[in-house]
């Protein structure tokens, strides 16, 4: 990765135009979280933001928080669990570093109370269906891989989605965001917005001991006596990185975000010693439901064959897709099942034989027969799908005719997210390559690596949830470090 940022030594700073306990770098979820739990902790904080205001992407966001553990929304909802049934659950379908997993898992019920004390709202109602979001009120949803095979065999599958309460009018981001900005503001905390920061500033010993920010065209310098906390999104938008370490992505979907997610969090990092982890994971996804009949359709590649679960979370979906040699795939489903997907997938067409299927889909002679007749007499004979144990609420024999939707990653219906960011320890302090703290720097959101290291890792609400918990560990420990307490 190319790097031109440089750190401005401490000894070259001509004056601090202020100084302060923390400095946050970036207002949307992680940095809003951030500067509450610091100044909860004692700390000053000074919050300097690069757009005109805060939010950010999360904003834009359906405002989903993966948590679970026992929350007071699970047990709302008639749901209870341990947090070492949230943690097997992770431990399993994430390569997730163990300490931030743990912490999360466990500290998961407490973080549900703080949301909801600081005004993010969350019903006790439970939605039933397969569903990307709610948009009508339910609070806790399953938006990962709980129910799918090999999962729902771990532990007892419960729905660990929390979902912000939202609207056709709103999106639970942007409600989620609004009640934080208010916390922000209720108490008094500084923030300046239309300013860039453009430099960590390092002393002779290495530690981070503030930041060089331009504001109307001139720079200014401020100190943070007990570190920075970089929280300034994710690096989408950045068509360089992007073509860089998911090329084959960028080059058909379109990235999510906001103008000002270029990776500038990350290049800060890097400048000041900093390690990057899983930089080419990506969450791509273009959902074959709701409705959740289509799920009940089968999925197959240009070979005419199955290679994944239909029920699998569709970030799962989207990553195997895009594993396939030349990311091509049809979801086939026929007309008891047949409904238009949410997302804008093209119908190719309806055909009234497996023959005239295949000719059109210019797949194999025969493949998809030979498909169609191991799943259906799977179904049939013994109701269940032996080859990938799709769950049996699912399960239904397929005949002709047949419609056929172009899923494939080129036909431009996808959007995406990248995962990887900053190497950070369980306290949001950001990590060097050998693995000690980077002294005075710390990270959260999506500037840092996710607990997911690809889509096929994903669940919904694994961006906003360790966002948020880890804006909160890395403001506290960062303001600990101010007053002398260290970490702890």
């Amino acid at each position: 990765m190319k790097n031109p940022e440089k750190c401005v030594a401490a000894a070259d700073v001509p004056q601090w135009r202020q100084s302060v306990d923390v400095v946050v770098i970036g207002l949307g979820m992680a940095g809003s979280c951030a500067a509450l739990e610091a100044v909860e902790a004692g700390a000053s904080v000074l919050v300097l933001e690069r757009a005109s205001g805060g939010g950010g992407a999360s904003a834009l966001s359906e405002g989903q928080f993966y948590l679970g553990g026992g929350t007071v929304v699970q047990k709302g909802c008639g749901f209870d669990e341990r947090p070492e049934d949230m943690y097997t659950f992770l431990r399993a379908s994430t390569s997730a570093d163990d300490d931030r997993l743990r912490a999360y898992c466990e500290g998961s019920p407490e973080h549900v109370d703080w949301l909801e004390s600081h005004g993010v709202p969350f019903e006790r109602r439970t939605l039933v269906s397969k569903a990307v979001s709610s948009h009508t009120g339910e609070g806790l949803m399953t938006t990962g891989n709980e129910f799918v095979h090999p999962f729902r065999d771990l532990v007892p599958p419960v729905p660990r989605g929390h979902q912000t309460r939202a609207s056709e009018e709103n999106h639970g981001g942007a409600v989620a965001m609004r009640a934080l900005l208010g916390a922000v503001e209720k108490l008094a905390i500084e923030v300046l917005t239309d300013t860039r920061v453009v430099a960590l500033v390092i002393d002779e010993g290495a530690k981070v001991r503030g930041v060089q920010a331009r504001i109307a065209g001139e720079d200014a310098f401020f100190e943070a006596r007990g570190g920075v906390v970089i929280a300034t999104g994710s690096f989408n938008l950045n068509a360089e990185m992007t073509a860089e370490y998911m090329p084959t992505v960028a080059a058909h979907a379109t990235p999510l975000g906001t103008p000002d997610n270029d990776g500038a969090g990350i290049r800060l990092g890097l400048a000041a010693g900093a390690a990057v982890e899983n930089i080419d994971g990506v969450l791509t996804t273009a959902s074959i439901y709701p409705p959740e009949s289509l799920v009940s359709g089968i999925v197959v590649n240009s070979a005419g064959e199955r290679f994944v679960s239909e029920d699998c979370y569709h970030g799962m979906l989207g990553h195997q897709i895009v594993a396939q040699q030349d990311q091509t795939a049809f979801l086939l489903v026929d007309e008891e099942n047949f409904a238009y997907p949410s997302r804008k997938h093209k119908l190719l067409g309806v055909w009234g034989s497996i023959a005239e299927t295949e000719r059109e889909l210019d797949l194999p002679v025969g493949a998809l027969e030979a498909t169609l007749r191991e799943y259906n007499e799977d179904v049939a004979e013994r109701n269940e799908d032996s080859r990938f144990h799709k769950h049996p609420k699912f399960l239904t024999v397929l005949e002709p005719p047949l419609a056929a939707f172009d899923i494939s990653l080129r036909q431009g219906a996808y959007h995406y997210i990248g995962l990887g960011g900053l190497r950070t320890d369980e306290n949001g302090a950001v990590l060097q390559e050998a693995g000690a703290p980077v002294d005075g720097l710390y990270a959260a959101g999506a500037c840092a690596a996710h607990l997911s290291a690809h889509g096929g890792e994903y669940a919904s609400g694994l961006s906003l949830g360790p966002g948020s918990f880890f804006g909160r560990r890395a403001g506290r420990h960062a303001a600990q470090a101010a007053s002398g307490r260290g970490v702890g």
